[in-house]
């Protein structure tokens, strides 16, 4: 009898640890492919720390509202009493001090501190955002195609392969701006929520290929496995097939996916904020704060390692979560 891919995982991690004894012995314990992930993330030291800074930046994020009333200062909040007569902050390293910890922003003087935490805010909710969307995207797409085949397949290929061929940073040089200016005048405002979710579908309309071409050939190696003309013979229709037979087991690599498709988000995020085309000037963010630091770089090395340090830290601790994750998911890993 052919296992799903599911519990191959889960019998080649009790095989692993067992050692051919009866079915009372350790080794054998049931435990479900969650718990044996959980067990080898638990195991690799990595994985841990990497878990920790994230576990501390997102509630960080979550509770943005209540940093900045524990903290009595505001984002856009200006300090102009603490600048001098050039707009440099006075003191030390930048102004920081016990009421600005990590001091204040030249010539506009706001606190450098809870811009960097509503910035963590702002990046992890539209590159969550995307990831969600284009992982959703990517899914159906992929396993429809990889599932059904022939003409489908073809017309999925074809769009994916010209999605492909179209330059992202143009792209979205040239659209986000468009975009605003369909509906709102240049002189206008533009609310954060539709700067957001502009961001999101730009994004979108390029992150899904990877994952519909990763899910597309884990379907194509599945659909033909006996556990799939089981269900086919039993009188399961397409949709039973799809979603409860075959994504089940595909789950491993779409999470992957996932991990590593939120920090290229948060660096596309700051990289259209740095280049003007982001985010409102209001909004705080990690690429239009390092954007103006640039000239302040001999003067104030501060107001730019600070922004710099925390997106550095946000991006590699998802990349090595993901890295992993990975790892915990592929039983035959040596990690």
């Amino acid at each position: 009898m052919s296992l799903s891919p599911v519990e191959g995982v889960a019998l080649a991690e009790i095989e692993s640890t067992g050692d051919g004894g009866g079915p009372g012995e350790k080794g054998f314990a049931g435990r479900s492919p969650g718990q044996l992930v959980w067990s080898r993330l638990r195991r690799d030291r990595t994985a841990m720390i990497s878990g920790a800074v994230l576990v501390v930046l997102v509630l960080l994020a979550l509770a943005a509202p209540l940093v900045q009333r524990l903290y009595g200062v505001s984002p856009n909040e200006q300090f102009g009493d603490l600048l001098d007569a050039t707009g440099m902050p006075l003191g030390y390293a930048g102004g920081v001090s016990g009421d600005h910890w990590f001091g204040l922003e030249p010539g506009l003087g706001r606190d450098i501190f809870i811009r960097m935490i509503f910035g963590v805010r702002t990046s992890l909710l539209i590159a969550l955002g995307s990831a969600l969307v284009t992982a959703t995207i990517g899914v159906v797409l992929g396993i429809v195609a990889g599932f059904l085949g022939g003409v489908v397949d073809s017309v999925i290929g074809w769009f994916t392969d010209v999605a492909l061929a179209m330059p992202f940073l143009i792209f979205a040089l040239a659209v986000v701006p468009t975009f605003s200016l369909r509906f709102y005048g240049p002189r206008d405002a533009v609310p954060t929520w539709f700067a957001v979710t502009t961001l999101i579908v730009v994004f979108a309309a390029f992150g899904w290929t990877g994952t519909a071409r990763l899910v597309r050939g884990q379907v194509v190696s599945l659909r033909e496995r006996e556990f799939v003309e089981a269900a086919r013979a039993s009188g399961a229709g397409v949709g039973h097939m799809l979603f409860r037979e075959l994504l089940p087991n595909i789950w491993a690599p779409i999470l992957v996916s996932f991990s590593l498709a939120v920090p290229a988000y948060v660096t596309g995020e700051a990289a259209l904020s740095f280049l003007g085309v982001g985010l409102p000037e209001s909004v705080p963010s990690f690429g239009r704060m390092i954007y103006r630091s640039i000239d302040y770089l001999q003067t104030d090395a501060a107001y730019v390692f600070f922004p710099g340090i925390t997106i550095f830290a946000l991006v590699l601790a998802f990349n090595l979560f993901g890295d992993a994750l990975r790892d915990a998911l592929d039983p035959k890993s040596s990690r």
